[in-house]
């Protein structure tokens, strides 16, 4: 059976109206459209579905028991209409983003803040992870997009969108400050006590491939999870701190850290936008992601 599911609808309206003249007005068409589509819905089931009565027509019993699923189908797919445009129009829906904790911190939060002023009843939901986690979320669509640092791998079907750069910097505290004033070689890191990051990072990555490139290797006497941490164990002395210079800044106004000056400087990095051309946006996630690259 191949029957035109435009005749289910005339049959909803008829059947929740008990009336042919009151189906014909709500749908804006003519009562003989509305009843030569009852008739033919009929005649393909094979059953009669309403009687007349002095006050319409009421369903038979084939007929109620039709239209108890009909009515189910139908409603639900209107309540499935108003909730996209809902979303459409940003009144409800949800945003996934993938960020790591300096993304988020000096670049994603504060457009957060504006974005949900501007649609409070988007719900938004970050995965906080480093930047590779984050593009294998990305590619397997657990998030709308991702907000990371570079370096990163990339797919052809990933688009970058460089937003800020960013300076990689050496800090340490006062027990330090014999190294004020000069201009240090890498090199001599290798004989200095040197925290950074876990492996798993692209700041780590970034800072030992750069340093590979001046010869120098360097064996981490700390490791820690966070550049949070970091910054806390360079302003007791317990070594000196690679971190991204945004996590210093206070620290470095404050006094209690100063930043190592070398004779080359690091050369600047980005965060950027990472979107996935297979990963469909939901009008959310585009009005978000717009809100971002809005400079």
């Amino acid at each position: 059976m191949n029957t035109n599911l435009e005749y289910y609808k005339f049959f909803y309206y008829v059947g929740k109206l008990h009336s042919i003249t009151l189906a014909a007005e709500e749908l804006n068409v003519s009562q003989p459209a509305v009843s030569q589509a009852i008739r033919n819905l009929e005649r393909e089931l094979g059953t009669t579905l309403f009687m007349r009565t002095s006050r319409g027509v009421r369903l038979t019993a084939e007929g109620q028991t039709l239209y108890g699923y009909v009515q189910r189908g139908y409603e639900t797919i209107r309540e499935g209409e108003r909730k996209f445009l809902e979303m459409q129009e940003l009144t409800s829906g949800e945003v996934c983003i993938g960020a790591s904790d300096m993304t988020l911190q000096f670049y994603l939060l504060s457009y957060l803040e504006q974005f949900h002023e501007q649609y409070p009843k988007i719900r938004i939901t970050v995965t906080n992870a480093p930047t590779p986690e984050t593009l294998k979320y990305l590619q397997s669509g657990r998030i709308d997009f991702g907000v990371v640092s570079t370096p990163m791998e990339t797919t052809k079907n990933m688009h970058v969108i460089p937003v800020r750069e960013i300076e990689d910097v050496f800090v340490a505290g006062r027990k330090f400050e014999y190294l004020k004033g000069g201009k240090l070689s890498y090199k001599e890191l290798e004989h200095l006590p040197v925290m950074c990051l876990e492996g798993n990072t692209s700041t780590r990555k970034y800072v030992e491939e750069f340093l590979l490139g001046e010869g120098v290797v360097i064996h981490p006497e700390i490791e820690l999870a966070t550049s949070d941490m970091l910054i806390q164990f360079a302003k007791r002395s317990l070594g000196i701190a690679n971190v991204v210079r945004d996590f210093a800044q206070e620290e470095i106004d404050k006094g209690e850290l100063f930043q190592i000056t070398f004779n080359k400087k690091i050369p600047a990095r980005q965060f950027c936008i990472v979107s996935d051309d297979r990963v469909p946006l939901t009008a959310a996630a585009e009005k978000l992601l717009k809100l971002l690259q809005h400079k």
